[in-house]
This record gives C-alpha cells, structure tokens and sequence, in this order.
C-alpha cells in the first residue's frame, strides 16, 4: 500500500512540469550530498524516482549549451541521464567522450576536406547523428541514418528539423551483411537486437552498406558509427568494399562490443570482429566513457590500445575505435592508457574506472 501511494505521488509531481524540474533537481543535489562506496546511486536510488515522474510516451525536449535542441520519448536510460544532466544545457546529449571524438573523426581533413558520407546504424533518436551531422553540412556532408524503430526514426526526423538540418537521410533497413535478408526487434526500445524472422508486418529488409551507396551514388566512405546490439560484425562484413581502402581512404569506423553479444575469452584481438579489421589494416583501442550523460568538459579523450584493456567483470560492453591512422591521435585532447576499464563507473575501483585525472 505504501509502495503504491509513493508512486502515486510522485506521478501526481510530474503532472506540474515546475514541481517536477524542482524535484529533479533536489535529487541531482541528493547525489552530490551523499557517500556511498559501492552502490551506484543513480541506478539504485534517484534514477528510478525520476522514471517514476514520467511515463514512456511522453515527449521531453532538451537544448544544449551549442544550441542544438533535441526531442525524445522518455523510454531509456539515455532520456533519464539526459533530463538529469548537469549543467542543465550540456554539451552532448549521451556519452560524452562518444560524442565530441565523433565530431572530431567528422572534422578530419580528407580528401576534400572533412567527412562527406557517414553511416549510422542505430540512429535512434539523433542522439549522435544530428551532432555529425551540423559539424559537416557546410561542406556537404550527407548522414545516412539507418533506424528500423518506427518511432525512434520519427524522432530523428523531427530532432533534423527542429535543428534545420537537411543533410540527414533516415533509412528504415537494417545493416547487415547481406542484402536479402529480413529482421526484426526482439527487446525494448534502445535494449533491441535484431534478429532474423520471416517476412511480416513487423519485420524490415536488411542492405550492405556497399549496395546501398552503390545505389545512392556513393563511392567514398569517411566514418561509420555502429551501435546495433550485436549486428555490428554483420555491418562491417556489408562493407568490405571500403574497409579495404588505404590509408587515407577507407572509413574510420566507432562500433559498440558487448559480452552478450561478441566472446572475448581468448581476447579482444581473437575475436571475428577485431580480425575483420586488423585484416584490412586498422588499429584498434577502447574508448573510455560513461555510459551517461556526464560533464567531462576539458578533459582528454582517453583511448586504450586494444591489447590493454581490462576486460574482467560481468558482462559489459563499451565503444572501440578503428583507424588506419593511429596518428590522428597524437595531438592535443587525446591521452592514451593501459590496463585500465573503458567503462567509466563512478561508484567502482577509481584505479580501473575513473577518469586518470579523477573525477
């Protein structure tokens, strides 16, 4: 019975949109109030009372400190640690190191300037795209922004136009690597892997990212960003054709591994992944960040060469990073570590999963 007032009440709170940013905030001071080694208070405590103030179709926006404005339905934990950022306008919308090394591969001099083509698999609401996509619009820059979630690609066309970019293309197909096939989302929302099914009203096609540029016209590739719960290696494997580039040519490429999903029992470098890549001549390292929204402003970006990543724990997943030019990262803003985690964790060992300047 007092479980289900206490959700009443603080349902009752999130009708007033004032009562409910005033809330937010009064938990947001909570975690910076208390001490509480081992427990992750954002996942335990405040986060799930800030669900509570909200239900999972309802539409939050959201501005950055740039002036971007995004809109999303509030259905994961990347809307939560959103709404819950400090400072209220932060510079990203979702895994900040994630964010600003995306904007940097896009700003890269190439042929022709910085990155023309980009493909996203898992565009979801725009969290990264749309950030892609203003940095590389004034030179021409096309996005081309796969997202089989009906919803999620209507928010990504609505967070396109609330900004005024009309450099984004969203694709309802699933990549993969072949261009027959057909799948479906077997999950929740930002939790779905897709899986192969039998045509149907619920089902999407699959396409290469080799045929589907041939078919648009499209013979370079600068950057692939793949967040696709397990569909990565597949994605890669459709694009061959442009992972075998030289240096200089071929896309530098960000993609998500995931125990679930990826068995790096006998290391990363073993894994079909890893040798699809270090096979067509890339490097690769583990990105260091939060799983969140967290302000790391004017820190560097931390990067682990794939041989020197701690890997022990349950099962977890992280961004890696693969480039023919490991030298792009030599200048200022990027700092490489060893044998430390890739996931930041702000209530685990700080030798293993803080930032190297601390938090």
């Amino acid at each position: 019975m007092a479980h289900e007032k206490a959700l009443e009440a603080l349902a009752r709170i999130g009708e007033t949109e004032a009562w409910r940013q005033a809330m937010i905030r009064q938990l947001i001071a909570f975690e910076g109030a208390i001490e509480a080694p081992g427990v992750d208070v954002r996942e335990d405590l405040t986060g799930p009372l800030v669900d509570a103030l909200y239900d999972d179709d309802q539409v939050v926006r959201k501005t950055l400190a740039n002036g971007l404005t995004f809109e999303f339905l509030y259905r994961s934990k990347i809307a939560r640690d959103f709404v819950m950022s400090v400072p209220e306008h932060p510079d990203h919308a979702w895994e900040p190191q994630t964010s600003r090394i995306l904007v940097n591969l896009a700003r890269l001099e190439r042929t022709g300037g910085g990155a023309r083509q980009v493909v996203i698999g898992g565009a979801y609401f725009g969290d990264h795209a749309v950030l892609i996509a203003r940095e590389i619009a004034g030179h021409g820059g096309v996005v081309h922004a796969f997202e089989p979630n009906t919803e999620q690609r209507g928010m990504l066309m609505r967070n396109a136009g609330l900004n005024g970019l009309t450099n984004i293309l969203p694709r309802a197909e699933g990549l993969w690597h072949d261009s027959s096939s057909n799948l479906k989302l077997v999950g929740y929302d930002s939790f779905a892997n897709a899986e192969l099914a039998e045509a149907g009203d619920d089902t999407f096609k699959t396409v290469t990212i080799t045929d589907y540029l041939a078919a648009q016209g499209v013979d370079r590739l600068d950057l692939i960003v793949l967040d696709i719960e397990g569909a990565e290696l597949g994605a890669l494997q459709g694009a061959e054709t442009f992972l075998a580039q030289p240096k200089g040519q071929g896309p530098n490429i960000l993609f998500e591994v995931h125990r679930h999903y990826v068995d790096w029992s006998n290391g990363l470098a073993n894994t079909p992944i890893a040798e699809l890549l270090t096979g067509h001549g890339y490097s690769l390292f583990g990105l260091r960040d939060f799983n969140s929204n967290y302000d790391l402003a004017g820190r560097p970006i931390e990067l682990i060469p794939m041989d020197a990543i701690h890997l022990e724990g349950p099962p977890h997943g992280f961004n890696m990073i693969a480039v023919k030019d490991p030298s792009v990262f030599d200048g200022p803003g990027y700092a490489i570590v060893r044998d430390v985690s890739p996931k930041y964790l702000r209530h685990k060992d700080p030798a293993l999963h803080h930032p190297m300047g601390g938090l």
